[in-house]
């Protein structure tokens, strides 16, 4: 059986929570990467970022930055804190109820988040416009 974000949400299975609200609730990945990784997930369940209303996004990064400082002040050991959210598959989502991962770093802990060794996309500032532009075009349609 596989246990979906919105069963331990409901209650319908066991998590260890930091945090709850109406809109989101935050607790411990079953698989962390280091002691203290804590999933923010938004309790209506969406796969993507765009899904999300202005006042759910806010709320998830509101209680991560709550979380992280949390980690920070006790007695989990951590050197630094990873972020972590994949949207879409091939951005390497594999549970589609969408969740921000919260990941307290050690220098050495092994865990790597690693650009390609091919290099980098085209930093032609003419190619960096113009794609702004594009985004630009469409946050002005949509704000």
């Amino acid at each position: 059986m596989t246990i979906t974000f919105s069963k331990i949400i409901s209650g319908e299975a066991e998590a260890s929570f930091v945090y709850r609200d109406n809109l989101v609730s935050a607790f411990m990945d079953i698989e962390p990467i280091n002691p203290g990784h804590v999933l923010v997930v938004p309790n209506k369940v969406v796969s993507s970022v765009s899904e999300l209303d202005d006042e759910t996004a806010a709320r998830i990064f509101v209680v991560a930055r709550r979380i992280a400082s949390a980690i920070r002040e006790s007695e989990i050991p951590c050197e630094g804190i990873n972020f972590f959210l994949a949207d879409g598959e091939v951005a390497g989502q594999e549970v589609f109820h969408l969740h921000l991962h919260i990941v307290p770093r050690l220098r050495d802990d092994g865990f790597q988040l690693k650009f390609p060794d091919t290099g980098h996309f085209n930093t032609d500032r003419t190619e960096l416009n113009r794609i702004a532009g594009l985004i630009e075009g469409v946050l002005g349609r949509a704000v």
